[in-house]
């Protein structure tokens, strides 16, 4: 019999440790360690944005527009990054953010363990630091 290293659902912000712990077992890192920062933290944005709406106006391109795209269905309080890693996506200039999370819709019902992948291209501007732009969900 074989013991889960990941938390019951239902666990609570208590699991997130050994979730973020299991994900860094399960894919070594491969990034440089600002790079990795730069896409965890607009990763980790993103998928706020999306799952609840704000800050949605940094990507225009991604949510097509002002106005436009699908409600928020998670309030902003009752949503949780739980962990998250960044990889590279099969080149130097491709990566993926692996992020599980949690959330509450606006019906109440709560669920966890949610993955979401979100991929990113880094773009090298002719002048500043590279960038990491959000690919389109396919």
């Amino acid at each position: 019999m074989s013991v889960s290293a990941l938390p019951p659902h239902g666990e609570g912000a208590a699991g997130d440790r050994a979730i973020q712990q299991a994900l860094h077992a399960a894919w070594p890192a491969d990034l440089d360690a600002v790079d990795e920062r730069q896409l965890l933290t607009a990763g980790r944005a993103l998928l706020r944005a999306d799952a609840t709406g704000v800050g949605r106006d940094r990507w225009p391109a991604y949510f097509g527009g002002a106005g436009q795209g699908v409600a928020p269905a998670f309030a902003t309080a009752r949503f949780r990054i739980q962990a998250a890693i960044a990889r590279q996506d099969g080149s130097p200039d491709k990566a993926v953010v692996h992020l599980v999370w949690a959330g509450t819709d606006r019906g109440g019902t709560h669920t966890d363990g949610r993955i979401t992948d979100l991929h990113f291209t880094r773009t090298n501007p002719k002048e500043g630091e590279p960038e990491w732009i959000p690919q389109p969900r396919t």
